[in-house]
C-alpha cells in the first residue's frame, strides 16, 4: 500500500512538472525528449528499486538530469545524487534543479574508476545507458559496491551489443561491440559483491518494442 501512495504520488508530481529547456536548440530537445522518457519510466524504476519518501538514490551517469529531477521530488526528505563526466551535462542537470526549486538534489563530477559519492551514502542506484562505456570496470564497480549501504538495489539498464556495432573508445573486448551483454553484466557486478536479483529483458515493462534491458542486483 505504500509503494502504491508513493507511485500515485509520482504520478501527481509528473503531471504538474514542466520541462525545462536549456538555450541550445538542439540540447533542448534532447533535454526536452529525456524528460518526457524520464516521467514515463520513472515509476516503475521506482518499483524496481524499492523507492520510498526519505531514501537517497543515486542516478549515475544523468546526462542531463531529467530522471534525477523526477525522482527529486518524490523522494523528499531524502536526497538524490546525479553524477556525470561531462561539464555540459553536470551545468544542465544543476541549472534544471535550480529552475525547478530542488535543493535535495546533489550534482558531482564522477570518475571513469569511481562514482565519487560519499561511501555508504545510498539505498538505491542506478546506470541507465551507461554501463557500456564504462572504461575500467572493476575499479568502478568496487565503488559502486562502496556507494551502497547494505541492502541497497543497483539497476543497470543497458542494450545488447548492436550487430557490426563498434566499441567505444577504451571499453574491455568482451562487450562484443556497441552494448553490453547481460551475462557481462551479471558476471562483473557478481564479482563485485553484489547480488543477482533478476534480469528483465525488455525495459521498460509495456514497451511494445524495447531495446534495453533491466539487471538488479543487492548489496547483502
Amino acid at each position: 500500500m505504500a509503494q502504491l501512495r508513493f507511485v500515485t504520488l509520482l504520478v501527481a508530481a509528473l503531471l504538474c512538472t514542466p520541462p525545462v529547456y536549456a538555450q541550445d536548440d538542439d540540447y533542448a530537445r534532447q533535454v526536452a525528449q529525456e524528460r518526457r522518457q524520464a516521467e514515463t519510466e520513472a515509476p516503475q524504476l521506482a518499483e524496481v528499486l524499492g523507492l520510498r519518501p526519505g531514501v537517497a538514490v543515486a542516478d549515475i551517469g544523468t546526462g542531463g538530469g531529467a530522471m534525477a529531477i523526477v525522482l527529486a521530488r518524490l523522494v523528499g526528505s531524502g536526497r538524490v545524487y546525479a553524477t556525470d563526466i561531462t561539464e555540459k551535462s553536470l551545468a544542465t542537470a544543476r541549472e534544471y534543479a535550480k529552475k525547478e526549486g530542488l535543493t535535495n538534489l546533489t550534482v558531482i563530477e564522477g570518475g571513469t574508476a569511481s562514482t565519487n559519492l560519499p561511501s555508504g551514502c545510498c539505498e538505491a542506484l542506478f546506470l541507465r545507458n551507461v554501463y557500456h562505456h564504462v572504461t575500467e570496470p572493476d575499479a568502478f564497480n568496487k565503488s559502486l559496491y562502496a556507494t551502497a549501504k547494505p541492502g541497497a538495489r543497483l539497476a543497470i539498464i543497458d542494450a545488447p551489443p548492436g550487430k557490426a556495432s563498434e566499441l567505444p573508445a577504451g571499453v574491455p573486448a568482451n562487450r562484443g561491440g556497441h552494448g553490453v551483454p547481460v551475462a557481462v553484466v551479471i558476471e562483473e557486478l557478481t564479482a563485485a559483491g553484489f547480488v543477482h536479483v533478476r534480469t528483465i529483458q525488455g525495459w521498460p515493462p509495456g514497451d511494445k518494442f524495447p531495446t534495453v534491458f533491466l539487471v538488479l542486483f543487492e548489496k547483502k
